[in-house]
């Protein structure tokens, strides 16, 4: 089968196409994203009625290069896949109408995408080896959650963060050093210059059995940092990266061992998903975390971890290969969360 794919929840533009076999397995014929970093660099992060804006008006030219690239036209695909949620609501609404429109027209059934499950199937779209069950950390700009994938449709949060998110603490770290945006990557080649020992940063909930995340008072010690003049901005790059990577491995840790505790069947890999997930530090870490746990660590190549049509695509074929398909009234959602019954948690988690 072959599914388009479109994406459109922040400030990534993207369009593919998908096709999955018989078999279950994938394979990206045409994959395009574009980003608005120009549109927003100037004000320090993404400004929403601006991106939605931006959206509008590169979308339906993007479509039309992707199955142009693909070689194939509208008429030849056997579903459309877009996101209806969670994101910024003015940029999912613009990449669910294209869906919806393009679905109308060409009479092709129409498949509301989680934008969070599209991250966690990812993985599967680039190794067709990983089977159901795995642990998942998904780490992103605006999530950070830590799920049991048990299936399609089937997940159980462990973990999700009370304040910020990880991404977002990247990014606010690189506006604080004057690093620009996006923040991420900015932070991960400046803290290769750093010392990460050099400047005492706090471990939010570090050794308190606590599941959740935070970093809002790491965020806020970084700025601490930075205002006292007393260290290198590399210094305190790297410390940061540092910090955020410690606090990580120390809930996925706990996570992997509630997992092994429950006595629910085994999970079959750790994966990491999202845009933080590019950050090599962090995928080092983690490999080691997973050794110990006699898990491999599966990420996907860096175009999948950030925001992309591709994994929407690959969401929506799955969806479509077990029979689901949405109705042309699906609403779009602000806020989805991929397990619905996960307890309230304090703070901002209970956005997730």
């Amino acid at each position: 089968m072959l599914v388009l794919g479109i994406e459109t929840t922040c400030d990534e533009t993207a369009a593919a196409v998908v096709r999955i076999d018989a078999a279950g397995h994938g394979a990206i014929l045409s994959n395009v994203v574009r980003a608005q970093l120009d549109e927003h660099a100037p004000y320090g992060g993404v400004v929403p009625e601006i991106a939605a804006r931006a959206h509008a008006e590169v979308i339906a030219p993007m479509v039309g290069a992707v199955l142009a690239d693909a070689g194939l036209t509208l008429e030849d695909m056997d579903a459309i896949a877009a996101t209806a949620g969670p994101g910024l609501i003015g940029g999912v609404m613009v990449g669910l109408v294209t869906g919806k429109a393009l679905a109308m027209a060409a009479d092709k059934p129409l498949i509301g995408v989680n934008h969070l499950e599209g991250h966690a199937l990812s993985p599967r779209l680039a190794d067709p080896d990983l089977a159901y069950p795995y642990l998942l950390l998904l780490v992103s700009g605006g999530h950070c959650q830590i799920l049991e994938v048990r299936g399609l449709g089937d997940y159980r949060r462990l973990a999700t963060t009370i304040d910020d998110a990880l991404g977002e603490a990247f990014d606010k770290t690189a506006k604080i050093l004057g690093l620009g945006y996006p923040g991420g990557p900015a932070v991960e080649r400046l803290a290769r210059e750093g010392d990460p020992r050099a400047v005492p940063l706090p471990r939010p909930l570090v050794g308190s059995g606590e599941p959740h995340f935070s970093f809002a008072g790491l965020k806020s010690a970084v700025m601490r940092a930075k205002d006292s003049g007393l260290h290198a901005d590399a210094d305190i790059a790297a410390s940061f990266q540092q910090a955020a990577i410690d606090c990580v491995i120390d809930r996925t840790r706990l996570a992997l061992e509630s997992v092994r505790d429950s006595g629910a069947e085994g999970m079959s890999a750790l994966v990491v998903a999202g845009g933080v997930a590019a950050n090599a530090a962090l995928r080092g870490a983690l490999e080691t975390l997973a050794a110990g746990f006699g898990l491999r660590l599966v990420a996907p190549p860096g175009k999948l971890c950030t925001d992309n049509a591709a994994m929407i695509g690959w969401a929506g074929a799955e969806r479509f290969a077990l029979g689901y398909t949405d109705p042309l009234d699906l609403p779009a959602r602000p806020r989805w969360p991929l397990d619905a019954n996960a307890a309230p948690v304090r703070g901002a988690g209970v956005k997730a």
